[in-house]
């Protein structure tokens, strides 16, 4: 399918912007660049309360939780969601509408997390803090009204990563359970080979040499590579994961080692959903207010979530 045609104005015009690919730029750049997303996404609703809170062991890491207006005082269901961005970039303010859209939509808690970022930290330090934060909100969601037993996560892209590893890790260690996953777009294995990673090398957002700039900066060496807290293609038990919900797009990098992942949560006997969408790129999760096909994966999210989370 031809590309989406508010993506391709998107890319004309970064393209007469000399966008040049973040490995390019370097981490501060990178960093403004995945920030600057907000301007890209229509403002989110209001929300009942919103309160940002420490959690763990590592000072500066915050979690920020929205609680919808629901007109009931009964505990909601909660959707734990980390950010994208590399493991370089990203920050709360730039899932904050999402977020926002996530808790209205769902009249579920939502709560964003930051992370160690690289190069400062290396692996295991952003999956080591998403799952701290995880355990956290295992144990302190009731006290915002949330229902611990009703607990979701969702990142997108090496967020994707992020939350499901957590999720694998919660389960071999006493908790919390978690009920469903939802992969926008995720990273499954930083050395993958694949053909969409060939084929969409350049100009769709995330270039190849832009994903291998990413992984150096965040990995020690190929021992994290294989590792299967990094690379969950290679995880343990996968079969024992609940319910998921694989997005990808069309011209992504990252597409096929994301749809592979779910025919192995399908074979290890998980139930796995994927669905693509033909003629979007990375990041149109947050690109509500210049992508209106936006909405498709926000939409598949929703849907999904809602029936896992009744």
């Amino acid at each position: 399918m031809p590309l989406d045609p508010a993506v391709q104005e998107l890319l004309n015009g970064l393209q007469q912007q000399g966008f040049q690919s973040f490995e390019k730029v370097g981490v501060a750049a990178t960093r403004e660049a995945v920030e600057s997303f907000v301007g890209l996404q229509k403002p989110g609703p209001q929300v009942s309360r919103v309160v940002d809170v420490s959690y763990g062991d590592e000072a500066g890491q915050c979690a920020r939780i929205y609680v919808p207006d629901t007109g009931t005082s009964a505990p909601l269901p909660v959707v734990f969601y980390a950010h994208g961005g590399g493991f370089v970039g990203g920050d709360l303010d730039v899932v904050d509408s999402p977020a926002r859209f996530l808790a209205d939509d769902l009249g579920a808690i939502v709560v964003t997390v930051t992370y160690r970022r690289a190069p400062e930290a290396k692996f295991p330090a952003a999956h080591d803090d998403v799952f701290a934060a995880l355990q956290w909100v295992g144990k302190e969601i009731g006290s915002y009204g949330g229902d611990p037993e009703r607990l979701a996560v969702l990142g997108d892209s090496v967020g994707g990563n992020l939350v499901v590893s957590a999720a694998l890790r919660a389960r071999e260690t006493g908790g919390p359970d978690v009920a469903a996953h939802v992969m926008v777009y995720p990273l499954i294995d930083p050395a993958a080979d694949t053909a969409s990673r060939r084929e969409y090398a350049e100009g769709y957002i995330i270039h190849l040499a832009a994903l291998e700039w990413f992984r150096a900066q965040y990995v020690n060496g190929p021992d994290d590579v294989a590792d299967p807290r990094l690379n969950i293609a290679g995880a343990p038990s996968l079969g024992s994961l609940a319910p998921t919900l694989i997005l990808t797009n069309e011209y992504d990098t990252l597409r096929d080692e994301a749809e592979q992942f779910g025919d192995s949560l399908r074979k290890a006997g998980a139930e796995a959903t994927v669905r693509r969408f033909d003629g979007l790129v990375h990041g149109v999760f947050w690109m509500s207010g210049a992508v209106p096909r936006s909405e498709e994966l926000h939409r598949a999210a929703v849907d999904f979530l809602r029936d896992r989370l009744r």
